[in-house]
């Protein structure tokens, strides 16, 4: 690889390498040693095509979640079952891997610059801003740039927006999915919220078993299927449908509820 050859964003490609090599050596042990990540669907990892792939999941850290993708994506791709045992799979790591943020999460730090610096497309959101609701129109640069980042490989996002669970999905998601027409892959991730701290930095809980499962790509008809429709089939992928909430016991719902509260107070 040119020592100086950039992505389309213009990150130079060899410092975004040894940012990924880095993270991902001082982070294995929180999926692999203070906690155990438990992984379904490796094998459909590597039947992906290289480029125009969108991965949608459920959210339940700022950072945790799309740190333990980068870990099990690029595992799977070094031939690894369903396991993220011996981290040497990061050493030749997937280079155009991205991943969706709200750009002013992405501003806050050094930390926080240096992880968008390892894949981050930050997009203004239309909802949300410093803590207040807001009612903004979509930036056409951002999803520009999302596309940008499909036409160069993968990229990861979160349609909920959000690390609360059950919420609508943002229909701007299924926008994408009908302008850029990748294969949408979905994941579903569990335990992250007991492991972790909201901004998934900060290690709460030891011994927790967490779970990524990689699900078939979606069958979607992009040109006559409408964005309702796109939504609500993401949602039952990505097990955040209404519906859902039927399955869980009165008890695990106050539990889920305290733990948002407590959350959201630390926040």
């Amino acid at each position: 690889m040119p020592l100086f050859k950039k992505n389309p964003f213009g990150h130079l490609l060899f410092i975004k390498k040894w940012i990924i090599r880095i993270l991902a050596l001082i982070s294995h042990r929180r999926y692999k040693g203070f906690n155990k990540l438990e992984i379904e669907g490796a094998e459909i990892i590597r039947k992906l095509p290289g480029e125009n792939v969108l991965f949608v999941s459920n959210h339940q850290t700022y950072f945790a979640d799309v740190v333990a993708m980068f870990h099990v994506f690029n595992a799977s791709l070094k031939g690894r079952d369903n396991t993220i045992k011996n981290v040497g799979y990061i050493w030749n790591p997937k280079i155009n891997m991205y991943y969706v943020a709200a750009a002013e999460t992405m501003k806050k730090s050094l930390l926080t610059k240096i992880l968008a610096y390892a894949g981050s497309v930050s997009v203004q959101r239309t909802w949300r801003s410093e803590g207040k609701d807001v009612n903004r129109q979509v930036k056409m640069s951002d999803i520009s740039n999302i596309g940008k980042a499909l036409d160069d490989g993968w990229v990861i996002t979160f349609p909920q927006g959000t690390t609360t669970p059950w919420k609508p999905l943002r229909k701007g998601t299924a926008h994408i999915i009908k302008k850029y027409k990748p294969v949408v892959v979905p994941v579903v991730i569990d335990g992250f919220r007991r492991s972790f701290d909201k901004k998934g930095l900060r290690i709460k809980k030891k011994g927790i078993l967490q779970s990524m499962v990689i699900k078939e790509p979606l069958d979607i008809d992009y040109e006559n299927e409408s964005f309702d429709a796109i939504i609500e089939k993401l949602e039952y992928a990505i097990e955040q449908h209404p519906s859902f909430l039927k399955v869980l016991s009165a008890k695990a719902l106050a539990e889920l509820e305290e733990e948002n509260k407590a959350r959201e107070w630390n926040a």
